[in-house]
């Protein structure tokens, strides 16, 4: 059935169209019009009432929601997950771990196969397994109790039971740039995290095959004008892409326009690193095992300052990030979804153009979600 969106204000990259119109056929993107064009008939036409309607948010690094956590290890948990990622306008998602042991994260991986395989809300290309191969002297909310060195061996066989589509790891940590070269060679996406990594290590890492930086700013050595750090090598690199959590807590507002400002549109990523405790307001959760108590939109180790994880939606993310950079729609949308999946090989997604899935979010002026679209369907 054909499905036309009509008086939308369009947002892909590079393209902002107020009044246009997409078609929609077979889960495809079959044409986007001009205000004013002459429409095709269809078998159902959705009014977006002029509200912003852009290529589905991709969110390479979430942990939970709603009182779920991957490492629920349950495969209901990542369901439920799938389903409020949607409400944040998300259409593609990557479920992420935490450091567990070996056998928990091959138990979780088969949960996320299992999942996949119907994929009844978002899509789920891959995992992100963000430890455990960590120094443990920047472990943050990561159980310090189960970090290791990394493992090859290790991480072939949970990537064997369900693709790893990125792995977060410490380059200063000992067989890390073999791990690096060896995921890489098996399609795996490798990112800098949790590490005190000097630029040196970190440029290593790059030539082993190394190309995102994790959760950027956080749990990683800072800039300093005698040893720049993974936060010099970040902004210096034009070639490192990062994931930016875009709260206001974990990267300040001016942080975030210093980063838009020095480094290409191209190489940032929107995340939310969110976990369990977002969309309940405030309480008690866990994080990998870990007690965390989430109140006036933070998420904190019981008995700790150290932050947990964000309680960000996506869509906020998106906000703040337009709010306090003023850069036009149509360049922060890069950061969304097309920069994501560019960089992981996803073709066809990211946007709003013919022959693209029809993964779409529509927004409200306020950056609240109106609906998801995927594949062309309200889920």
């Amino acid at each position: 059935m054909r499905l036309i969106i009509s008086n939308a204000h369009i947002i892909s990259p590079d393209v902002d169209i107020s009044a246009g119109s997409v078609e929609v056929e077979a889960g495809k993107i079959k044409a986007v019009y001009e205000a004013g064009a002459t429409l095709p008939k269809a078998g159902k036409i959705i009014d977006a009432g002029g509200r912003y309607v852009m290529p589905g948010f991709i969110d390479i690094h979430a942990h939970g929601a709603d009182g779920k956590d991957v490492c629920d290890n349950d495969v209901e948990s990542i369901r439920h997950i799938a389903k409020r990622k949607l409400g944040e306008g998300v259409t593609t998602w990557l479920p992420t771990t935490l450091t567990q042991p070996q056998h928990v994260l091959e138990e979780i991986a088969a949960k996320c196969a299992q999942y996949k395989d119907r994929q009844e809300y978002c899509k789920t290309p891959g995992m992100h397994v963000e430890g455990p191969y960590i120094n443990k002297m920047n472990a943050g909310a990561q159980n310090p109790q189960f970090v290791r060195e990394p493992n090859w061996n290790e991480l072939r066989r949970i990537h064997e039971t369900a693709a790893v589509a990125v792995v977060s790891i410490a380059p200063d940590v000992a067989g890390a740039y073999d791990c690096i070269h060896q995921a890489k060679k098996a399609g795996i996406t490798c990112s800098a995290a949790h590490s005190s990594a000097t630029h040196e290590q970190m440029m290593l890492a790059k030539g082993a095959g190394l190309t995102h930086m994790t959760h950027f700013g956080n749990a990683m050595s800072g800039l300093h004008h005698r040893e720049i750090g993974m936060v010099g090598s970040g902004l210096l690199d034009a070639d490192l892409k990062m994931e930016l959590i875009c709260d206001g807590i974990h990267l300040c507002p001016d942080f975030l326009k210093l980063v838009f400002s020095l480094k290409p549109i191209d190489q940032l990523m929107l995340i939310t690193d969110s976990m369990s405790g977002s969309w309940i307001g405030s309480g008690k959760v866990q994080l990998g095992g870990l007690d965390v108590i989430v109140e006036g939109g933070q998420a904190r180790l019981k008995g700790s300052d150290a932050l947990a994880g964000s309680v960000l939606l996506f869509n906020e993310g998106l906000r703040n990030v337009f709010e306090w950079t003023g850069l036009p729609l149509s360049e922060l949308v890069k950061a969304t979804s097309w920069n994501q999946a560019r960089s992981l090989g996803w073709e066809g997604l990211g946007k709003i153009e013919a022959g693209y899935c029809a993964d779409m979010t529509m927004l409200n002026e306020d950056f609240s979600v109106w609906k998801t679209l995927v594949d062309g369907e309200e889920r």
